[in-house]
């Protein structure tokens, strides 16, 4: 078959080589409309109880995370000129596209009893048309206990600026343009008064991450481009074959971007890495063609006979290696996850497309092009890749003892590593720690505790119950337990609200902020019923900061808190001892009470991703060696395969656990995805030892030749793929850092194991049974 496919490559090579340029040319067009995702795509799968949670949440009240938070610390936030400056910002950031409204220190609101109605009014403390007198609006404003912890923290002198977004906005293209204006309005601001200017909330972190996934997308591209050319001209000393690598692989590229258009799928964190993988992983089937075309022509000097015997015997290697390493991407679109199943597909799609274009395109080139010179196969006969493999053959029939034991120890210490490894995973888990993003979420974290949204919604089962004293006390107790946590930030719900009209109602004296009693309850009822909606705007507005607490029903409540990013592990712990307080105070035979939110969800998803990765990475296991079963048709040989292969794996995991390297997303990724590269290279050294173990009389000496045969090609792919991974260590992620080093490391690792310990086996199975031929061998 593979015979007649090469004949049939190079007598169209034309026709096949206008159709794949045709075809490209096409799916170029098509990724130029890639698009980027602007909001966090869902890890959690649609029936999960804490998805369903959030989702009725998101129904009654709206959206959690579509605040933006800008903060500075000062101490001379009071002074005329500053506060006048700083009112004057609040007026420009109010007119920037997708800014809804600001809750500010100039913009905050007062209650105030009307003494000629009776009634609370609602009015600005600094109203428009008034000129500025900041001493009597100090005084003002620190009498109100509302804002305190909310727009300003005393102790450290830091005030506090929420912008709720516009959603549209938010997730859509233009925030990029929105986000910028507001950074330099604010930066503006913050030159003139020589004072940082802090930023954060979810989607200033989401646009910054995402115009970052843009940029590191192009540019590991580049430097994947770069990197592997300069590898492929060391070793080929072509410059077609260089080219003609490279052509391969952008193509790869093209296709893989516009497969994401034609899915609907749109560039997230994972998606990115797709281009940069595909040149990576494109690279070695050239090598592993244009190697055997070489020694072919070597031998002979037949240019076609050549090509021919190139696609006849690495036709098959090629399909399974890439058949192989679709398989350890592929199994993510069988999780339940968008995120993984997007990934997952994309890059199963292209790993396959990649094998079809190199399978037709090297062939077809090449059979135009002259044969290749001297100096472009000196590299079969290098020197010091001829003393290298004689070393390894050495240690491999030498020495087997000591790579049997070496393996031994190593393993026995990754398992204690193993057993060192921790699961922890965070809503930024990866924003680098030294980088204004991070750094501006941790100001935040030290000075209100955390802007990271976690709600609590408490359904009364009765209408109108969430406005009954009883349950607005209880609401308070809560919130002042909420209060005792340090990673908490100040609670706002309808309780704080109705604490400010009370106070109103005592000429704003500050010891009257608290929960009405049956006394003054009557008074503020109507307020909690919606009977006095009509007024002025700030009347509205204060009629609607209760609503947003309360469905329409007035049957549930809400508290809402930014908490710090305490990550996968705490926040169970800190839930799981909130959540008997709230029981406790809210009988469940009379209330629900669920905790939601984005922080709660984005962290079941990260919990839910490794679950995922870890089931994924099982189903790797049993569909590559599925394929090895098919392909080989021998269980020792599929044994040997197996135990190369797991090796490097439990090494990586146990330097993972010694040096503290946490389970999360983008580690367990790491496993799935050197599994589907390495096994590449067990197959390239398996098949090769059948072909050659039918015209060799031993098992050793069929070991020693393919050794020999295979080793130049192993190590100059392997070199390749550790260097494309590597430059994902250039990441301003930590997740993509880990998965470049890693890798990296696995795919060391691999080769190791594939040119001393796979062998070894080999000769042990050799001795130890009488065969001959191994089953696998009658296919070949």
């Amino acid at each position: 078959m593979w015979h007649r496919l090469a004949a049939f490559i190079i007598r169209f090579r034309i026709l096949l080589l206008v159709s794949l340029t045709v075809l490209t040319i096409v799916f170029g067009f098509l990724a130029t409309k890639v698009q980027l995702a602007y909001e966090f795509a869902s890890a959690v799968p649609v029936d999960n109880p804490k998805y369903i949670a959030y989702q009725s949440f998101r129904k009654l009240f709206g959206e959690d995370g579509n605040t933006i938070v800008i903060g500075v610390q000062t101490d001379k936030f009071f002074e005329e000129a500053f506060f006048k400056d700083y009112l004057a910002l609040t007026h420009q950031l109010e007119k920037v596209h997708g800014v809804e409204n600001i809750m500010s220190v100039p913009t905050a609101i007062n209650l105030i009893k009307d003494t000629t109605t009776d009634k609370l009014k609602a009015v600005k403390l600094l109203s428009d048309n008034q000129e500025t007198d900041v001493a009597a609006f100090t005084s003002t404003f620190y009498n109100l206990p509302f804002c305190k912890g909310l727009l300003y923290n005393p102790e450290s002198g830091t005030y506090l600026m929420a912008l709720r977004m516009n959603k549209a906005i938010i997730n859509s293209p233009a925030r990029v343009g929105v986000v910028d204006d507001l950074t330099r309005i604010c930066e503006t601001f913050g030159k003139k008064h020589q004072v940082k200017v802090h930023f954060s909330g979810l989607p200033f972190i989401r646009t910054m991450m995402a115009s970052k996934v843009q940029h590191e997308m192009k540019l590991f591209v580049l430097l994947s481009f770069a990197l592997t050319a300069v590898i492929l001209t060391i070793f080929f000393r072509s410059f077609m074959a260089v080219l003609a690598s490279m052509l391969v692989v952008a193509a790869g590229v093209i296709w893989s971007v516009a497969t994401m258009v034609i899915f609907n799928y749109k560039i997230s964190l994972l998606t990115a890495l797709i281009p940069p993988l595909i040149v990576v992983i494109g690279i070695p089937n050239c090598v592993y063609l244009l190697n055997k075309y070489h020694a072919d022509y070597n031998q002979h000097g037949d240019k076609r006979k050549a090509l021919l015997n190139m696609v006849d015997k690495m036709g098959i290697i090629t399909l399974f290696t890439n058949l192989t390493a679709a398989i350890g991407f592929g199994v993510f679109f069988f999780t339940k996850s968008t995120l993984l199943k997007e990934f997952g597909a994309v890059a199963f799609v292209n790993i396959m497309a990649l094998f079809v274009i190199s399978i037709v395109f090297i062939p077809a080139l090449f059979s135009l092009l002259p044969p290749p010179k001297s100096k472009h196969t000196n590299y079969l006969e290098s020197k010091w890749i001829t003393r290298l493999l004689q070393t390894l053959t050495t240690w491999v029939f030498g020495h087997r003892k000591w790579i049997y034991a070496a393996t031994i120890v190593a393993c026995i210490v990754s398992f204690a590593g193993i057993l060192r490894l921790n699961s922890v995973g965070h809503i930024v888990d990866d924003l680098p720690k030294d980088e204004n993003v991070y750094q501006d979420l941790k100001f935040f974290e030290k000075h209100f505790k955390g802007v990271m949204p976690l709600e609590i919604v408490i359904d009364t089962r009765k209408k109108n119950g969430a406005t009954q004293l009883p349950t607005l006390e209880k609401m308070d107790q809560l919130s002042d337990y909420l209060k005792s946590y340090s990673e908490i930030g100040h609670p706002l719900s309808l309780v704080e609200g109705i604490k400010f009209a009370r106070q109103a109602y005592y000429d704003g004296d500050s010891s009257s902020y608290g929960i009405p009693n049956v006394f003054d309850g009557a008074f503020i009822q109507p307020y909690l019923s919606g009977q006095q909606n009509a007024g002025n705007s700030q009347q509205k507005v204060f009629t609607s900061l209760l609503n947003s607490f309360m469905d329409s029903t007035r049957q549930k409540a809400r508290i809402s808190v930014g908490i710090a990013d305490v990550g996968s592990k705490r926040l169970p712990e800190m839930l799981d001892s909130i959540r008997p307080f709230a029981l406790q105070l809210f009988d469940s035979s009379k209330y629900d009470v669920t905790f939601t939110g984005t922080s709660i969800v984005f962290l079941e998803g990260s919990r839910f991703i490794i679950s995922s990765l870890r089931d994924s990475l099982v189903l790797a296991f049993l569909m590559i060696f599925s394929c090895m079963i098919f392909l080989f048709r021998s269980w020792k040989v599929v044994l040997i395969a197996l135990i190369t292969n797991i090796v490097p794996l439990l090494i990586t995991a146990g330097i993972m656990g010694w040096a503290g390297v946490p389970i999360k997303p983008s580690t367990v990724l790491v496993f799935s995805v050197a599994l589907g590269i390495t096994i590449d290279v067990t197959i390239r050294f398996l098949v090769s030892y059948g072909q050659e173990l039918k015209h060799e009389s031993s098992i050793s000496g069929t070991v020693r030749k393919t050794i020999h045969e295979t080793g130049l090609s192993i190590i100059y792919t392997s070199v390749i793929l550790i260097t494309g991974f590597g430059v994902f260590a250039l990441s301003h992620f930590d997740g993509t850092k880990s998965l470049g080093y890693l890798t990296s490391l696995t795919l060391l690792l691999a080769m190791i194991t594939n040119l001393t310990l796979q062998p070894a086996l080999l000769v042990w199975m050799g001795k130890k049974s009488d065969m001959k031929t191994p089953e696998f061998l009658e296919e070949h």
